[in-house]
């Protein structure tokens, strides 16, 4: 595993050469076909969305026959490589319409028994005046809520960056995974900085300060898997760090839907309900 600071890889998920979703869908996903739209404003182009299959072991592995596929809804969060595709993207920061979009998906996949699988890769939901006008609290919120009770597996993976509720609103999920040198937290670095300190230059500090990283993550119970990258970064080979996405998809797949949907809700409200620090005050403990 890699041994690099947070502040390292803040830079390294920056990095123009790190594989993005378009990079990845590809190597994922078979016969994916995009939709577009939330049916009420737009198509927002910082998120994408679509139908797919994802390759499993065969059944039983011992037939040695080719691997089934499982059909999935794939929700994913869209970095460009320029300023072109940076500027088509938003620079990976969602309107309202990508998390109505991503709402509305997810709701067909429900329909239809498919899991989702949502690839989260933003700084944070976009802020400007329109996308508060359009309702960005609102949108985020309804993902947060519909998203816990969705009736169909939902597996997310945190390919860069995680940031705040931008995040959040995909990664409602019965099984959080992260690339090894991705970060998650409830605000961005900068945005940490710019509060605390009024001053946003400080972000490599805040970077230490936030316990972000996979393992950070992994410890408190917010990450489940932390995938493996190439040693020196995802962007040293792409394929690489494909095929272990998804051999973690496929096992991860393989698991939520053998497990009856009742008792796959109730683990995942459970997820939700343990992270955070607390203690149990016994009756008459308190003065």
């Amino acid at each position: 595993m890699n041994k690099f600071d947070v502040t390292q890889r803040l830079e390294l998920i920056r990095n123009i050469k790190r594989p993005t979703v378009n990079d990845y869908i590809p190597l994922l996903f078979k016969n994916f076909m995009e939709f577009h739209g939330d049916r009420n404003f737009g198509d927002d182009k910082a998120i994408i969305g679509g139908i797919g299959t994802v390759p499993v072991h065969a059944s039983p592995p011992s037939a040695g026959g080719p691997p089934r596929e499982i059909n999935v809804t794939v929700i994913a969060q869209v970095k460009g490589r320029n300023i072109d595709e940076n500027k088509k993207s938003n620079f990976s920061m969602p309107h309202p319409e990508g998390y109505r979009k991503a709402l509305r998906l997810a709701k067909q996949a429900e329909k239809f028994q498919r899991p989702v699988i949502c690839l989260v890769d933003t700084p944070g939901a976009f802020c400007g005046i329109e996308a508060e006008k359009r309702g960005q609290g609102q949108a985020i919120a309804q993902n947060l809520m519909e998203f816990m009770t969705l009736k169909t597996p939902i597996i997310s993976v945190v390919l860069g960056e995680g940031g705040s509720g931008g995040a959040l609103a995909l990664a409602v999920c019965d099984e959080l995974m992260m690339l090894e040198n991705a970060l998650y937290s409830v605000i961005s670095p900068r945005g940490f900085a710019s509060i605390l300190w009024k001053d946003p230059s400080r972000e490599m500090e805040a970077a230490g300060l936030m316990k972000i990283t996979a393992e950070d993550l992994q410890g408190f119970g917010v990450c489940e898997r932390i995938i493996a990258e190439p040693d020196g970064g995802a962007h040293l080979d792409s394929r690489l760090t494909a095929e272990n996405i998804s051999k973690a998809l496929a096992e991860s797949l393989e698991k939520h839907i053998k497990t009856p949907l009742d008792e796959l809700l109730e683990a995942r409200y459970d997820k939700f309900r343990k992270v955070g620090m607390f203690d149990f005050i016994k009756e008459g403990q308190i003065d």
